[in-house]
């Protein structure tokens, strides 16, 4: 990787010659302005605002804008004047614990790599102590015609060095927190909690960039000269009132579901719903034609008496033949088990009768 920037490592009295090297890269995918009548490429060109006539780069400079509209020139020697010790040295102003630096400060990200042999020991030595220390190194470097603010941190075996904002540069939250105050129920934030389980960890080296894929694979199809398929329409739900308890259990599930994880009946799965079937006119007319044969083995008189009896004809309502046959069968089965219990009784008089005779004579 190309170095951008050759300095040293200021730590004490020691000093440890380094490179500076970028440790992210840009992935964007960036356009041109085009003339959209002829396709012509659309540029921009520096133009001296008095004659109007376009300026070689050469022949730029700096200036610094006054209130008043005055431009203060300011050149590179006036510059290259001025006290910086920090102009070729990051130095290391101090050590604090890693979670001590806000993650609003953090910005671009670089690799430390030892220039030269000599370097290979002060530059290990300073890795292992912040390795043992649990702690980050801050630091103040000058880049790009400005001094900054970094945090030293080891990632692997490497030194990376990331570049800081300076406390003054972070704005205070102000009018940005909802207005007014916002109950939340311990029920919502069991939810939540359940929600953050079901989602658990990711491996970050899976994450990609989706919309720069479709950018490319656009792009492909366009120059190929095929059809561009338009991307199907997903509702993101922005402005609609929702009822948050619903989100959440709904949100649980579709984790679950996306994870292929299977519902206990103690995590709130929806359990299946099959139709009841309907019984047809003529199986209930079985059941209720083998309840009275049932009756009639039991009880002959009421067997007999059943037979005998017309069974009720149906009336102009439109009445299911299964519950006409139902209550014939209830009925039937109710006069039997009351003749059977009256021939029982009569039975037991005409004995009683017939012993008293035997006794007398």
């Amino acid at each position: 990787m190309r170095s951008i920037w050759n300095g040293a490592i200021s730590f004490g009295l020691v000093s440890i010659p380094i490179k500076l090297v970028n440790a992210t890269e840009n992935h964007s995918i960036h356009f041109r302005q085009i003339h959209l009548a002829d396709g012509g490429r659309i540029r921009y060109r520096k133009v001296c605002e008095l004659d109007e006539e376009e300026v070689p780069g050469g022949e730029i400079g700096k200036a610094y804008e006054d209130a008043d509209g005055t431009m203060i020139p300011i050149t590179d020697e006036d510059l290259a004047q001025l006290p910086l010790p920090t102009a070729k040295t990051i130095e290391i102003v101090a050590f604090v614990p890693a979670d001590q630096i806000d993650p609003l400060q953090m910005d671009a990200a670089y690799y430390l790599s030892a220039n030269g042999v000599p370097a290979a020991k002060p530059y290990t030595l300073l890795r292992e102590a912040l390795k043992r220390s649990n702690k980050v190194a801050v630091a103040k470097y000058a880049l790009r015609g400005r001094e900054r603010l970094g945090m030293l941190r080891v990632v692997d075996d490497v030194i990376a060095m990331h570049g800081l904002l300076w406390p003054d540069e972070i704005r205070a939250p102000e009018g940005v927190a909802p207005d007014g105050d916002v109950t939340v129920r311990d029920a919502e934030l069991d939810l939540a909690d359940a929600l953050m389980d079901t989602l658990g960890e990711v491996d970050m080296d899976s994450l990609h960039d989706d919309y720069r894929e479709a950018v490319e694979e656009l792009i492909a199809a366009k120059a190929s000269g095929e059809a561009v398929r338009p991307a199907e329409s997903g509702d993101a739900g922005g402005g609609k009132v929702i009822d948050l308890i619903a989100a959440l259990e709904n949100s649980v599930q579709a984790a679950k579901k996306s994870r292929g994880e299977a519902g206990d009946e103690g995590d709130g799965e929806m359990a299946d719903v099959h139709p009841i079937k309907k019984t047809s006119g003529k199986s209930s007319a079985s059941a209720s034609g083998k309840s009275s044969a049932q009756t009639t083995k039991k009880s002959p008189a009421a067997a007999k008496k059943s037979t005998s009896r017309p069974t009720p004809k149906s009336t102009g309502a439109k009445k299911s033949t299964s519950t006409t046959k139902k209550a014939t069968a209830k009925k039937t089965t109710k006069t039997a088990a009351k003749k059977q219990t009256s021939s029982s009784g009569g039975s037991g008089t005409k004995k009683t009768a017939s012993s008293r005779k035997r006794t007398s004579a």
